[in-house]
């Protein structure tokens, strides 16, 4: 790891979140994996955090201007706010970011028919003015003291390059954390935005990745708007986690008060599923696949069940409430028929999910297409079961993992049944060294190891003058 330097990450989720309880402002652990992911960063390094402002009181906190706050592990770093205003907040987050780009990039698009809203004001009076918000506040703070800037996800693809016009020779980096698709892909969206999008990130030092593949595509798409990306600017390194923190969490007190409710109700053989309610997710036809096993194989009737553990994402987009119906449908299907098979929660319940973690022997993990996915690295470290993932091909960490899980095409519901039949089927041996070459590999490409290489990659780039 290099020496601790001066970073700024801009991400649109901060690690604090504020509210007053009794009339006094309490700061609360941010939401979403990114707070996790960047901990390190944190922690060896000076950090100014720049967000958008989310709650009532976050917005109150952003009128009195940057603070220092503490992360969880005592670290101290500087937190910049950034209040939008709040049409302009939902134009950019509810109309452009979730419902188009998260839709468009996770091969999603043709479930949807006609996009909320005027897409061109939600762009030129939504998404622009954010990014913009982004920028200004991230050459505020270069005023202050020079930095290398760590742009994070597609809530922020413009303002690289509106930082960039501004400040030339500064350190920058952009890292998508969900997928990249084929330029026929992005054809359904006005060439403007797609163009303004690539230039966005091509204007950063290093523009980063979890995979080959959504590298290669990334590529792909900036040569067919005429673009001439360096290549060696362009990386991909599969993010990852702690794995002594993960093990650490799961012998906490909550953790284990929650496993001992598990094993309680637990069937014989337990399959299990930790996503969110996002259509990407592809929870009904997991649950589809399960009933059609149980249809197939009545003797695993009453042996074999599913944990779906789901947190409920985005419930002010129409198109994740729509997704909560779906699941909610397909569930009922399945107890209509299996009364019993199923344990269903919706819920955000940190340690049951990793009380689960501990206790699956299938784990389900059949996104349509996903940046990477956690959780298979995640269980796979904390399990006691020998449990087996099965793993979407379309999902990012197929790529590290492709040697130890049990594929699956995400869209064919028969092909999961056959999937999580021969999960079942293998037996412990072969189970329990898969299982130990995936914590192995964790444990060897580490959340440490990722963040290193982000730095390492853009030392080496910025090293680079620019023409």
């Amino acid at each position: 790891m290099s020496d601790r330097r001066r970073l700024i990450v801009v991400a649109n989720r901060a690690p604090s979140s504020y509210a007053l309880e009794d009339g006094r402002r309490v700061a609360r652990r941010g939401a979403g994996g990114l707070v996790t992911s960047l901990a390190p960063l944190v922690s060896r390094h000076d950090v100014t955090w720049i967000a958008s402002a989310i709650s009532a009181e976050d917005r109150a906190v952003a009128a009195e201007g940057a603070v220092d706050e503490t992360a969880r592990d005592g670290s101290r770093y500087r937190l910049h706010l950034i209040a939008h205003p709040p049409e302009t907040y939902d134009l950019y987050y509810n109309v452009i970011a979730n419902p188009v780009l998260w839709f468009v990039q996770h091969g999603l698009w043709d479930r949807k028919h006609v996009p909320r809203g005027d897409l061109t004001r939600a762009w030129q009076e939504g998404y622009v003015p954010v990014n913009e918000a982004f920028a200004a506040a991230v050459v505020e703070e270069l005023e202050r003291e020079p930095a290398a800037v760590f742009f994070h996800d597609y809530h922020l693809y413009l303002a690289p390059a509106l930082v960039r016009s501004r400040r030339r020779e500064t350190p920058l980096a952009h890292f998508t954390h969900i997928p990249w698709v084929e330029p026929d892909r992005w054809s359904v969206l006005p060439e403007p935005f797609v163009r303004s999008i690539h230039e966005g990130l091509l204007a950063n030092d290093v523009t980063g990745f979890h995979t080959e593949r959504w590298r290669a595509a990334f590529l792909a798409s900036a040569r067919s708007l005429g673009l001439e990306p360096d290549e060696e600017r362009v990386t991909a390194h599969p993010i990852s986690i702690d794995p002594d923190e993960f093990a650490g969490i799961a012998r906490s007190k909550a953790v284990c008060e929650r496993e001992r409710e598990l094993e309680a109700k637990r069937p014989e053989r337990l399959i299990l599923r930790v996503d969110r309610t996002d259509p990407s997710k592809n929870v009904p036809r997991g649950l589809e696949a399960f009933r059609l096993l149980l249809e197939r194989r009545p003797d695993l009737r009453g042996k074999v069940g599913m944990l779906a553990l789901l947190d409920p994402s985005r419930q002010s987009i129409p198109e994740y409430v729509e997704e909560r119906r779906r699941i909610e449908a397909a569930a009922a299907e399945l107890e209509a028929g299996f009364p019993g098979a199923l344990m269903l929660e919706i819920a955000d319940d940190f340690p049951a999910s990793v009380a689960a973690y501990k206790q699956f022997d299938v784990l389900l993990v059949n996104a349509v297409m996903d940046g990477l996915n956690l959780v298979a690295k995640e269980a796979s470290v904390v399990n006691e079961r020998e449990g087996l993932v099965v793993l979407s091909v379309n999902a990012g960490a197929y790529e590290e993992l492709r040697d130890w899980v049990v594929p699956v095409e995400p869209l064919d519901v028969e092909a999961t049944a056959d999937a999580l039949e021969a999960a079942l089927a293998l037996g412990k041996e072969e189970r329990r060294e898969r299982q130990e070459a995936i914590r192995e590999h964790v444990r060897a490409h580490d959340l440490q190891r990722w963040i290193a290489a982000q730095l390492a990659d853009l030392d080496r780039a910025s090293s680079i003058r620019r023409p």
